[in-house]
């Protein structure tokens, strides 16, 4: 029989687990609300700093100015939160760096490459899009430009929600168009470049894909399944990793802006060849020295290819920064040079005829923004990219992230109008199916692969899938409604924004 002291015991136990209960769920609450809490404050940081620097003597465009950087702001979280995990993700599928050193390492290379190397950021919502002659002035075009912002932020952040990675330059282009429809009527929007831009949904996962197959394909025929891997590895590794030195310094001489040094288009060429033969040299004696404690298995390969993958995703997130943070800021530059005294004359921004500098502030909205979401928000994009699609090697995504530099490089040097986000997601799509028709074709004997029997089993064939069908078909649908669901929105945010100013 209990006693009153045991009853009373009873009582506060269940008194303290009820307290211990609502406090775990407190502080669950909290970890959920600390990285919109932050994002909060970063935005009120760059609503306050753009309100220190109005020039203009008019509220209106002080008021547009402030809430233009507070949504520029909202706009780089979501790069940052969306765009970022196709540098990194292959390496954390890979398991070659963890998912926070992942973050951390991508966050400083990003804010790096825009803030030392960040593109021309006026011509990222070029004239060629919205023709000058067609904006009736000033006002309504920073309105143009403020709409654009919030419609693509609001967009990719959908996109990240449901797990899909669009592109951004693809987001703000949208954006551009339905304002400017909005505005201006169809007639404002030179349909001929939209057509162009709208081939590259179809060109860049495909190039992407080929290239990364082909690249998986010839790792796999003189690496992988080679009798010696160590010996290949000796041989092709340093070629490998010298074409890589080649293509991302090009990517970044070519690609970046002029920030940090000017050099001609035939010095950048001779830099990168010289960086991939430097890279070659040094790196026989790496893999040389490495090799000679390790043993001629797969695991070996994934040691000699980890450190390589790292740089490379380093790398291509300097790149990434340098290049996409127009997407960023290019709209709230084109804000604030509308309101300079030294640019009183949209003509001007329109021609390219000056080559403006942006503040620096500006540009730190961009980098400070795309670090600050991917730290924040990054994790889901990264772990669909890097685990969810389909099973990944240090090799693997070492040849998903080389495709996608060359790729990348290849169609700027033939002014094709490509997608980073369309042709990392295709290499990666590409090396998987790869693997997939390879393994389900070949099978390993004693070291030598051979032809496998074709299997009549539904089931055993479905078993055998190395791609995940589920996340292609929410990519690609997301690819598809990109540019016309920023555009709709846009030209709902520019009518809404038109009846609260009337």
């Amino acid at each position: 029989m209990l006693t009153q002291k045991d009853l009373k015991s009873r009582a506060m136990d269940k008194d303290l687990d009820r307290i211990g209960f609502v406090s775990d769920a407190a502080e669950s609450m909290g970890r959920r609300l600390a990285g919109p809490g932050v994002a909060l404050v970063f935005l009120v940081i760059c609503a306050a700093f753009a309100a220190s620097q109005v020039t203009s003597s008019t509220f209106s465009d002080a008021l547009i100015l402030v809430a233009a950087s507070a949504i520029g702001g909202y706009l780089a979280l979501n790069i940052g939160a969306n765009d970022v995990a196709n540098n990194v993700g292959p390496a954390v599928g890979a398991r070659v760096m963890s998912l926070t050193a992942a973050l951390l390492i991508a966050a400083v290379c990003e804010s790096a490459g825009a803030l030392l190397a960040g593109a021309d950021v006026v011509s990222t919502v070029s004239g060629d899009i919205l023709s000058q002659n067609d904006v009736r002035d000033s006002f309504e075009f920073m309105q143009v430009m403020l709409t654009a912002m919030a419609a693509s932020a609001l967009w990719i952040n959908f996109a990240t929600v449901i797990g899909a990675p669009v592109s951004t330059t693809h987001s703000i282009i949208g954006g551009v168009v339905g304002a400017g429809i909005a505005a201006s009527g169809f007639a404002a929007i030179n349909w001929t470049t939209i057509s162009t831009i709208a081939a590259t949904w179809v060109m860049s996962p495909v190039l992407g894909g080929v290239i990364g197959a082909a690249l998986m394909a010839f790792v796999n025929a003189r690496v992988v399944y080679a009798p010696d891997r160590l010996k290949a590895a000796r041989i092709w590794l340093p070629v490998l990793l010298g074409i890589m030195g080649t293509v991302f310094t090009g990517y970044i001489l070519l690609k970046s802006s002029h920030r940090v040094i000017t050099i001609p288009e035939w010095a950048a060429i001779c830099l990168s060849l010289l960086t991939g033969l430097g890279v070659w040299w040094f790196y026989r004696g790496v893999v040389r020295d490495q090799s000679v404690t390790l043993t001629n298995s797969a695991r070996s390969l994934r040691s000699l290819f980890a450190v390589p993958l790292m740089i490379t995703a380093g790398l291509l997130s300097f790149a990434h920064g340098a290049n996409d943070v127009a997407n960023a800021i290019g709209p709230l530059a084109a804000i604030v040079l509308s309101q300079s005294n030294d640019f009183p004359d949209l003509i001007f921004w329109y021609m390219e005829s000056l080559d403006p500098v942006v503040p620096i502030w500006v540009s730190a909205v961009g980098a400070f923004g795309i670090s600050a979401g991917l730290l924040l928000f990054g994790r889901r994009l990264v772990t669909v990219v890097g685990k969810k699609i389909t099973k990944l090697s240090p090799v693997r995504a070492f040849c998903i992230t080389l495709s996608t530099a060359a790729t990348v490089l290849a169609a700027s040097a033939f002014g094709m109008p490509v997608s980073s986000t369309h042709i990392a997601v295709g290499a990666l799509f590409g090396v998987g199916f790869y693997r997939e028709w390879y393994r389900n074709r070949y099978v390993a004997d004693a070291g030598v692969m051979k032809p496998r029997k074709m299997l009549k089993n539904r089931e055993e064939r479905r078993r055998r899938l190395l791609v995940r069908r589920a996340y292609l078909l929410t990519i690609v649908a997301a690819w598809v409604v990109t540019l016309p669901a920023s555009a709709l929105l846009s030209a709902a945010l520019f009518q809404l924004l038109q009846l609260i100013l009337a």
